[in-house]
């Protein structure tokens, strides 16, 4: 596969310093979660992730349970990998996770070292590489020490298995303490995965300060609000969307009332006025958080990612129109 030059890819992308290490990242990062399993067409997939690579985008983002089936997007990446971008392992930013349910039995699921470790080797054969860049325990375990948890990342490093590592979905209080236990250890933790968009604010009530004064930075999945903050649910749920996937439990017809339609109208008008799509408008109000290293984007077809990664063609908001989203969405 023949990529354009880097000077050319990498020109129109904008790149963040992770809160105070070494990595950058592009404002715009894909995320493997939905299209890249085993039902989804290989060579869309194919598409996607090359024309997403010459438009600059060198982060994409899997998880052990990515699919359906499970495991299926890490295996389907690491061929598409293999094929086209062999020559190019170093200039790729590859995350997975572990923390989910993956397999049945007791070392499955959730935040043991057993299964972070056993997890992270399984990745690994499935995208037929030697290390991720980063490593994510993916959700808080209630019941497994978080010394453990966070001792098996700090393992994972030592072992050469990953560069760095963060953590998803953890309240400001336990990322505070796991960020304790993995400075503790010097295990190089710059990053948290959290969920954020215009309908989602709750990074900014204590998450992003205890971050900001880790010196991490954040990640923001589902900025879009899992498509409902595009044109593609102004006319009801349409049969190729997330909503419509059985398979896919964080959104469905009840989260589309008409109170949220006419919200999104709203947004849809205001992002006009500012020559952006709806989604381009969604993606730069989450970028402009301080913290927010990148927007982690989801999508079916190239056109959606040259849509979301034009979006840095306008990332400034002025007081009056951060106030008009205030007043749509308070």
């Amino acid at each position: 596969m023949n990529y354009l030059p880097a000077k050319e890819r990498y020109q129109n992308m904008q790149y963040n310093r992770v809160g105070k290490s070494g990595l950058k990242l592009p404002a715009i990062s894909l995320g493997l979660w939905n299209n890249f399993g085993g039902t989804d067409p290989i060579e869309n997939q194919r598409a996607m992730l090359q024309r997403a690579f010459d438009l600059g985008i060198t982060h994409f983002d899997l998880a052990n349970n990515y699919g359906p089936p499970a495991g299926s997007a890490e295996e389907n990446f690491g061929a598409i990998l293999k094929k086209d971008f062999a020559n190019y392992r170093d200039e790729l930013v590859i995350s997975t996770k572990a923390g989910f349910t993956m397999w049945d039995g007791p070392y499955g699921d959730w935040g043991s070292k057993k299964y972070l470790v056993s997890s992270l080797d399984q990745s690994l054969q499935r995208m037929q590489l030697d290390y991720v860049d980063i490593f994510y325990h993916h959700r808080p375990d209630p019941e497994t020490p978080l010394e453990e948890t966070m001792e098996a990342l700090d393992l994972i490093v030592r072992q050469g298995k990953a560069l760095y590592v963060g953590i998803s979905n953890y309240n400001a209080e336990d990322t505070a303490k796991a960020i304790e236990i993995l400075q503790e250890n010097k295990t190089p933790f710059i990053i948290h995965q959290a969920a954020y968009s215009m309908f989602n604010r709750w990074v900014e009530d204590g998450l992003t300060d205890v971050l900001d004064q880790a010196g991490a930075g954040c990640i923001a999945f589902v900025p879009l609000a899992q498509g409902l903050l595009t044109n593609k649910y102004l006319k009801g749920i349409p049969d190729d969307s997330r909503a419509a996937k059985d398979h896919i439990p964080f959104l469905n017809e009840k989260d589309i009332s008409e109170e949220v339609l006419n919200k999104v109208m709203r947004l849809h008008e205001l992002a006009k006025e500012r020559n952006q799509s709806l989604a381009q408008m969604a993606l730069a109000w989450v970028l402009r958080e301080e913290t927010i290293t990148s927007a982690l984007i989801g999508a079916s077809r190239v056109s959606q990612i040259e849509e979301n990664v034009a979006t840095l063609d306008n990332l400034a908001f002025s007081q009056e129109e951060l106030k008009a989203i205030d007043d749509i969405l308070g």
